[in-house]
């Protein structure tokens, strides 16, 4: 059977390498509990780095990223009530002074591949294009003039280029962005597009 997490040197992917490698992620939809929904998030050693764990019967509106170990590195929690979908991020487990708002684009009149936007004091930081569905996103950078500083793309196994279907996928994180944050980003688009 092929690993999810196979132990592979950390290499720069051709199309993202500008001088400094980026930390290829391995995402999977699958909590390390016992009857729970979550992520499990390994580095390209294999080496878990994140995860997150919610029991099946509890609220999707309050999601916690953890380190390896358990500790909480972001809060993410659905802004209530809100005209549209809109999730807050905070540091740790505090309830106060978000860090980001990711808010889903539901208008017709914008960009089409347009999935979020994420501002901070109302100054649109990321917008985050392509399809959640098809684990083909990239999130740009609103300040850099639309530069990536992070990917979904689907992950292929090593064997025979079998695909390991839509609960494991890449998440291509480049130096300018923390991966705690990038993957904060995925949690919120897992939520705001649950049906594809």
């Amino acid at each position: 059977m092929t690993k999810v997490y196979p132990k592979l040197p950390n290499t720069c992917q051709d199309s993202l390498c500008d001088g400094k490698a980026a930390a290829v992620l391995t995402v999977w939809k699958k909590s390390l509990l016992f009857n729970c929904d979550g992520f499990t998030v390994y580095n390209s050693n294999g080496d878990l780095v994140f995860r997150v764990d919610n029991y099946m019967n509890s609220s999707k509106d309050n999601i916690v990223l953890m380190d390896a170990s358990g500790l909480p590195l972001l809060s993410i929690r659905r802004k209530k009530p809100s005209l549209g979908d809109c999730w807050m991020v905070y540091d740790g487990e505090t309830q106060r002074d978000p860090i980001f708002t990711a808010r889903k684009n539901v208008s017709i009149m914008t960009n089409k591949r347009s999935l979020a936007w994420v501002s901070s004091k109302k100054t649109v930081l990321y917008e985050i294009e392509g399809s959640f569905g098809q684990r083909s996103c990239k999130i740009l950078d609103e300040r850099r003039n639309k530069k990536k500083t992070a990917e979904i793309k689907k992950k292929d196994a090593m064997v025979g280029g079998v695909a390991f279907g839509k609960d494991v996928f890449k998440l291509i994180v480049e130096s300018e962005m923390e991966p705690r944050v990038a993957m904060a980003f995925t949690i919120i688009l897992d939520q705001m597009f649950r049906s594809y």
